[in-house]
């Protein structure tokens, strides 16, 4: 939590103005900040100093893993997210590869999934570093990636959280991920939360203990719109300790997640929180 708290008051104090092209909004910009989470030992990274809805987050990652391309799949699991990206971006609406209401394109759990190649067949980088892990194999690129410049035209909106390469030392898993691009008010906590339940559900899907994951942010922004209510309201608060996270001890494999595992097979616990803020989402 004060990782966080001490980020968005540096993007304040040292940040500078940019126009950004795709909102049509300035933000207050950071380039550079790394987060680091403690999964051995159970540091949960949710924010306190705002009502922070974990499942969603949750919810979006499952469907990531699960390689879905369908607005309203994420929604049957739990995620609004992709509603506006998939149905309010006029730029998508506009494209020729767009199938029909809901639809995403080739973004995030597709290319994880189903990587197109030459050869006309695909890849699923998921399941072959899960399948590397289980066996104990750590070949130096147990990398999951869902930025294909390729493919970006064939989807409503570019990855953000766009990286994730997973490492065995010392008889423990590891993460790190990358991020291109961090709205702090509103999406970090989203991310932050994914990143510290992909290598916790990784790990126990292997059969590894958890040790960090390692969070990098390029581009790290607060709106304009949103400035006030993070400096007057949100930073102006006292957080709350940490929270504990569980994840169903019955989860084994991969095929669990795909198939049977929904948000209540997860539990936050000890959560204690301010009320809620209603950040300016850009679309």
């Amino acid at each position: 939590m004060k990782q966080y708290l001490d980020l968005c008051n540096k993007i304040i104090n040292e940040g500078e103005w940019v126009y950004n092209e795709r909102t049509g909004k300035k933000c207050l910009t950071l380039i550079n900040a790394d987060l680091e989470y403690d999964i051995e030992n159970n540091k949960f990274p949710l924010i306190t100093t705002r009502k922070s809805f974990w499942k969603a987050a949750i919810a979006e990652l499952l469907g990531y893993l699960r390689g879905y391309s369908n607005a309203a799949d994420f929604r049957k699991i739990g995620c609004n997210t992709w509603n506006a990206n998939a149905n309010e971006n006029e730029a998508w609406l506009k494209n020729p590869h767009r199938l029909g209401k809901d639809d995403m394109g080739r973004v995030y759990g597709v290319q994880a999934r189903g990587w197109q190649k030459p050869d006309g067949t695909t890849l699923d980088q998921l399941k072959k570093v899960v399948d590397d892990l289980t066996n104990g194999i750590d070949d130096r690129g147990e990398i999951i990636t869902f930025y294909n410049p390729g493919e970006f035209e064939m989807g409503c909106l570019r990855p953000c959280m766009h990286t994730h390469h997973f490492s065995l030392l010392g008889g423990k898993l590891y993460l790190n991920s990358i991020q291109r691009s961090a709205d702090l008010p509103l999406g970090i906590n989203f991310n932050q939360v994914q990143v510290y339940c992909f290598l916790a559900l990784m790990a126990q899907i292997t059969g590894h203990k958890p040790g960090k994951a390692y969070h990098k942010i390029v581009n790290a922004h607060i709106y304009e719109d949103q400035l006030e209510l993070m400096r007057d309201v949100q930073l102006k608060r006292t957080p709350f300790p940490s929270p504990e996270f569980k994840i169903n001890p019955k989860i084994k494999s991969l095929e669990d997640i795909e198939t049977w595992v929904t948000t209540d097979d997860f539990e936050v616990i000890g959560y204690e929180c301010h009320e809620a803020i209603r950040y300016p989402f850009a679309v």
